[in-house]
């Protein structure tokens, strides 16, 4: 599994950089780095709970979102290494601290290595695994993951290629885009629940109304109503867009979004009949961005594997 590192096209990057030698696009090398593993309750109602999804938050990135809200983590180069059992160690460790699931989050670029911590814990670990994405994935690479991902968790970001190539570096994007979110349902299946409400498998398409790009906004709607029906995919319309980052370089994308350009798109979801989550615009705010580590800040238990790479 970890061959696909020596010459690396887990993503649709495809930039081919033995990552056992040096960084590939998504600037990390063969070794995994995280920058915060901890409980979360600002996932969606039935991700989160009322303990929290056991979010890792893994460094770099495959896309160059000029707005990224984790720049920190995707764009500098923030984080820190563990072993593969030590992240076997970690998603034990938060579901013994009551976690509802492992959200693995920006997972793509360390596909191989989070199997192996998976295959590690094994039985033990009893709780959904949840593939939380920016959209820009492989179809080969989703595969890998059947039987070991029950939730999936993409972004939609865009359909214009033109602003996924301004905003992000990525004017393939949303042709990727689909085709993956297709697999994720193939491989998923139909979202489902259990006795507490808590989403046990399936996918749910996350999608943030950027300013000035409504009209995008729509046509993706428009695109997954084609695409899929209503029972077979949730929808989570987020408002939560802060600039940060580079996004004051860009005039149109400077502000929040407004009342009119979010419930512009809302509309267009009550049409094709998705069920999911509605934002509250109040979510719009900075102080919802978590705090990132450069090192370990916390101890990892030893004891709860048997064995050891």
């Amino acid at each position: 599994m970890n061959r696909l590192l020596e010459n690396c096209r887990l993503c649709p990057r495809e930039c081919g950089v033995n990552r056992y030698e040096r960084s590939g696009y998504c600037k990390e090398g063969s070794a995994v780095r995280i920058a915060r593993a901890d409980l979360h309750l600002w996932e969606e109602p039935c991700i989160s709970g009322k303990n929290g999804s056991g979010t890792v938050f893994f460094s770099g990135c495959t896309l160059k979102c000029c707005f990224c809200q984790n720049y920190e983590i995707s764009a500098e180069n923030k984080g820190f290494e563990v072993s593969l059992s030590q992240l076997a160690e970690i998603f034990l460790m938060l579901q013994s601290k009551g976690a509802e699931n492992i959200n693995l989050v920006n997972p793509t670029h360390f596909v191989p290595q989070i199997i192996s911590a998976l295959q590690l814990c094994g039985d033990k670990l009893e709780i959904p695994v949840v593939y939380n994405c920016g959209g820009y994935e492989k179809v080969e690479t989703l595969e890998l993951l059947e039987s070991y991902v029950d939730i999936f968790l993409p972004d939609v970001k865009y359909y214009s290629r033109e602003l996924s190539a301004k905003y992000s570096k990525a004017s393939d994007y949303f042709e990727k885009c689909l085709q993956a979110v297709i697999k994720m349902r193939e491989i998923a299946g139909k979202p489902e629940f259990d006795e507490n409400g808590m989403m046990a498998k399936g996918v749910m398409v996350r999608h943030l109304v950027l300013p000035n790009c409504r009209h995008d906004s729509i046509k993706i709607m428009e695109m997954l109503g084609k695409a899929f029906q209503r029972e077979d995919i949730l929808i989570s319309l987020m408002s939560q867009y802060t600039p940060v980052y580079k996004a004051f370089e860009y005039k149109e994308i400077s502000r929040k979004t407004t009342t009119f350009e979010y419930n512009s798109v809302v509309s267009e979801i009550e049409k094709y009949g998705f069920e999911g989550y509605i934002q509250e615009k109040i979510s719009a705010d900075s102080a919802f961005i978590p705090e990132f580590y450069d090192h370990l800040y916390f101890d990892i238990p030893e004891k709860l594997l048997d064995i050891k790479l």
